[in-house]
C-alpha cells in the first residue's frame, strides 16, 4: 500500500453514493461524515474542471437499491457533463462503459469513493489498478456496514474495521491518503 506517494487524480469515480445506503435509517455508520467527504471530492473536481462518473448499481428486485425506486437514486445531484454508468455487479467495469469513459478523458490517475469498500468500491478499484490507472483513496471518502457474526460464532466486525481491512486488501498498488482534502485534481482534457 503506497502512502501519499502522488496526490494528483484526472477524474473521480463515485460508486454506489446511493439513496438507501448513505440516507435513512438503513445508511451506513458514520455516512454524515461520509457525505462530508464526498462532498469536498466533488466541489475540488468540479472547480478543476476533470471528469465527474457516478457509478450506480442496478439492484435486484426487491433490494434497497432496486431501479428506479428512492433507494436507487443518486444520493448527489449530477451536473451537466458528468457521466452516469449503471452497473449489475460490484466490479464498476464490467459490462459497462466505465474504461471508455476514463480513457476518452484521457484519465491517467482516479480518485475514487464511495460503498461499500470491500464489495463495489474494492472490486472497482482493484479493477482500474488491472487496467493501468493509478488510483487514489482517501480514508475518510469510503464506508461498508458492519459484518455480522459468522459462522462457527466468529466475532461481529465493526464497519471502520471492514472498510480499513478493504483498503488492506487492495494491496500495494493502492494511493492511500487520509482525507478528502489530501487528494488534488488536474484535468488533461478539458472538452471531456
Amino acid at each position: 500500500m503506497t502512502f501519499i506517494e502522488s496526490k494528483m487524480a484526472n477524474a473521480l469515480v463515485v460508486v454506489d453514493v446511493q439513496n438507501a445506503f448513505i440516507a435513512g435509517d438503513a445508511a451506513v455508520p458514520d455516512h454524515i461524515q461520509l457525505q462530508g467527504a464526498i462532498e469536498t471530492l466533488l466541489a475540488n473536481a468540479r472547480a478543476a474542471e476533470v471528469p465527474v462518473i457516478f457509478v450506480q448499481n442496478d439492484g435486484s428486485p426487491g433490494a434497497p437499491d432496486e431501479p428506479e425506486t428512492d433507494g436507487w437514486q443518486l444520493f448527489f445531484p449530477v451536473k451537466a457533463g458528468e457521466h452516469v454508468v449503471r452497473k449489475a455487479v460490484d466490479d464498476g467495469f464490467d459490462g459497462t462503459e466505465l474504461e471508455h469513459v476514463l480513457t476518452a478523458c484521457g484519465v491517467g490517475s482516479l480518485a475514487i469513493c464511495g460503498m461499500q469498500s470491500e464489495m463495489c468500491l474494492a472490486a472497482t478499484a482493484r479493477t482500474a489498478m488491472q487496467k493501468g490507472f493509478s488510483v487514489i483513496l482517501a480514508h475518510d471518502a469510503h464506508a461498508t456496514y458492519d459484518v455480522p457474526e459468522g459462522p462457527g460464532g466468529s466475532e461481529p466486525v465493526p464497519a471502520r474495521m471492514a472498510a480499513r481491512t478493504a483498503e488492506w486488501s487492495l494491496g500495494d498498488e493502492i494511493i492511500l491518503v487520509g482525507t478528502a482534502t489530501d487528494i488534488s485534481f488536474q484535468a488533461v482534457n478539458l472538452a471531456c
